[in-house]
C-alpha cells in the first residue's frame, strides 16, 4: 500500500502521544472536497461494471441465433455470472481490506475488461459458461469494496449519502445501456464480426483504461491522499482508528451479530425486487400493446432516472439512527404501494406507480448499508459488507425465477409484483428492529455526525 508518509508519520505521533488531533472547523467544505475527489471516478466505475454486466441481455437474440444456444442455455450461462460473483463477494473484499482499494480495484476492473472482451469470442455453450463464471468472479466484491472504502473517509450519515451517489452508476448505465448497446450491435458485418461480438469487445475497454485512472487517482486512504493537508489527514485517520478500536473487529463478530442478519434479510426483500423489475418491467410495459419498441425502451428508463433522483437526494434526510430506520420503513411501503398500483391501473398510471417506487430504490438501499457499517470495523466490516452484498445478489436468482414461474402460472407477469409487494412489507415490518450501534445499551458517547467524530457506533 503506498502512503504519504509524512502525513503518515504525523498521525502515527499524534497516536503514540495519546492527544487528541487539533482539526480544522471547516468540516463541511472538507466532506464536499473529499466527495468531488472521489466520487466522480467511483460513479463511472460503477456505470461501466453495470454496462458490462447487462449488455448480455442486449446480446441476447443474435449471440443464441449465432452460436445455437437454447434458451436454457442462456439462461443458465447468464446465471452463473451471479453464482461465481456472490460466492466470492467475501474472500474479495477481504483481499482488498488488506492490499488496499486502489491495487484491488484496478485488478477488478482490468479482469474484468478482459473478460467481457473475451465474450466476443465465445464459440459455444462451453466457452459461454467458462467466461460467465469468470466474468463473475474477476467482478466480485466491486460493490462492498468502494462502500468498505467510503468508510475510511466519511461518518456514517455522509456514507450514506456517498452510496447513494455510487449507486447513480447503475441509473446511468440503465438510462445509457440501451442506446449504446444498439448502436453497437448496428455494427453487425464490420471486419467479419457479428454484431454481438462488437457489442463485447469494445464495452469491454472502457474498463481496463479506466482500471489506470483508478491507479493513478484513487488514494487508498486519508493518509495517501495528496489533496489534504496533513491537519486534514490525521483528522480522517484518528476518526478511523478510533473506529476500528470501539466496533466489532473479526469476522467472527460479524457472524454473531444478529442485527447484521437482519440487515441480511431486509436487503434480500430490496433486492428480489429490484431484480425482477430489472428483467420484467420492458415486458410489463410491451404487453399493453400500445408502444413501439423503441417507446418501450424510452418508458423503460423513465423509473430509472426517478431512481436517480432518489439516490442523490434522500440518504442525506437520514442524520440520525431514529430518522434512518424511519426511511427504511417508509420506503419499503412507498415501493410496495407503487407496484400494487402498477398491478390494478391502466399503463399510463402504472408507470407513474412505477416511478414513484423506483424513487426509493437506490436511497434506501444506502441507508440499509449503513447499519451494519455502524456496528463492525477491519476485518468484520470488510466480510460482513461482503457477506450482505453475496446475499442480496441471490436475489438475481430468486425474484426472476418468481417472477418466471408466476407469469407462467397465471399468465400475466405483473401479478408477480403482488408477491414483490408482499416481501416490501415484510422487509418494512422487519427494518422497525435495525439498529445502529449507538442504539446498544452502552454506547459509546460519541457524536457520530462530525467528521472527525469516530464513526463506529458501539
Amino acid at each position: 500500500m503506498v502512503t504519504d508518509k509524512p502525513k503518515l508519520e504525523t498521525f502515527m505521533q499524534s497516536d503514540k502521544a495519546g492527544s487528541q488531533t487539533v482539526l480544522p472547523g471547516d468540516r463541511p467544505s472538507l466532506n464536499k472536497r473529499i466527495f468531488w475527489k472521489l466520487m466522480p471516478l467511483l460513479i463511472l466505475v460503477y456505470t461501466i461494471s453495470f454496462l458490462d454486466r447487462t449488455n448480455i441481455a442486449l446480446a441476447k437474440h443474435s449471440m443464441s441465433v449465432d452460436l445455437g444456444l437454447s434458451a436454457a442455455t442462456y439462461g443458465l450461462g447468464a446465471g452463473l455470472f451471479f453464482l461465481s460473483y456472490a460466492s466470492l463477494e467475501i474472500p474479495s473484499n477481504l483481499l482488498l481490506h488488506r492490499v488496499g482499494a486502489r491495487f484491488w480495484i484496478t485488478r477488478i476492473m482490468i479482469t474484468w475488461g478482459v473478460l467481457s472482451s473475451a465474450m466476443a469470442f465465445v464459440q459455444g455453450e462451453t466457452s459461454f459458461y467458462v467466461l460467465r463464471l469468470l466474468l463473475g468472479a474477476a467482478e466480485a466484491g466491486l460493490f462492498p469494496g468502494v462502500i468498505l472504502y467510503l468508510t475510511y473517509w466519511f461518518d456514517r450519515k455522509d456514507c450514506a449519502r456517498a452510496t447513494g451517489f455510487f449507486l447513480l452508476g447503475v441509473c446511468i448505465s440503465s438510462v445509457i445501456g440501451g442506446p449504446i448497446g444498439g448502436a453497437l450491435l448496428e455494427l453487425d458485418g464490420k471486419f467479419g464480426l457479428r454484431g454481438w461480438q462488437w457489442l463485447f469487445f469494445l464495452e469491454g475497454l472502457p474498463a481496463i483504461l479506466l482500471a489506470f485512472v483508478v491507479w493513478k487517482k484513487l488514494p487508498d486512504r486519508p493518509s495517501a491522499a495528496p489533496w489534504l493537508s496533513s491537519e486534514e489527514a490525521v483528522g480522517l485517520e484518528d476518526r478511523l482508528s478510533q473506529r476500528e478500536h470501539q466496533a466489532a473487529h473479526s469476522f467472527k463478530d460479524c457472524l454473531r451479530d444478529r442485527q447484521v442478519w437482519l440487515a441480511i434479510f431486509v436487503y434480500f426483500c430490496h433486492q428480489i425486487t429490484i431484480y425482477a423489475v430489472i428483467f420484467f418491467l420492458p415486458g410489463i410495459i410491451g404487453a399493453s400493446g400500445h408502444f413501439s419498441p423503441f417507446l418501450i425502451g424510452v418508458l423503460s428508463a423513465a423509473p430509472w432516472l426517478a431512481a436517480s433522483i432518489g439516490a442523490a437526494t434522500l440518504p442525506g434526510l437520514a442524520k440520525t439512527s431514529g430518522q434512518s430506520r424511519v426511511l427504511l420503513v417508509v420506503g419499503f411501503l412507498i415501493m410496495a404501494f407503487g407496484l400494487v398500483v402498477a398491478v390494478y391501473s391502466p399503463p399510463a398510471l402504472a408507470l407513474l406507480a412505477m416511478c414513484v417506487s423506483a424513487l426509493m430504490f437506490f436511497g434506501v438501499q444506502s441507508v440499509l448499508f449503513s447499519f451494519p457499517s455502524s456496528r463492525l470495523s477491519g476485518t468484520a466490516l470488510a466480510g460482513g459488507l461482503g457477506l450482505l452484498n453475496s446475499c442480496g445478489v441471490l436475489g438475481g436468482f430468486v425474484g426472476p425465477t418468481v417472477m418466471g414461474i408466476v407469469e407462467q402460472t397465471t399468465g400475466k407477469a405483473i401479478n408477480g409484483l403482488l408477491l414483490m409487494a408482499g416481501a416490501l412489507v415484510f422487509a418494512a415490518v422487519c427494518a422497525i428492529r435495525l439498529r445502529h450501534g449507538s442504539e446498544r445499551k452502552y454506547p459509546v458517547a460519541v457524536d457520530d455526525t462530525s467528521t472527525f467524530a469516530p464513526a463506529a457506533e458501539r
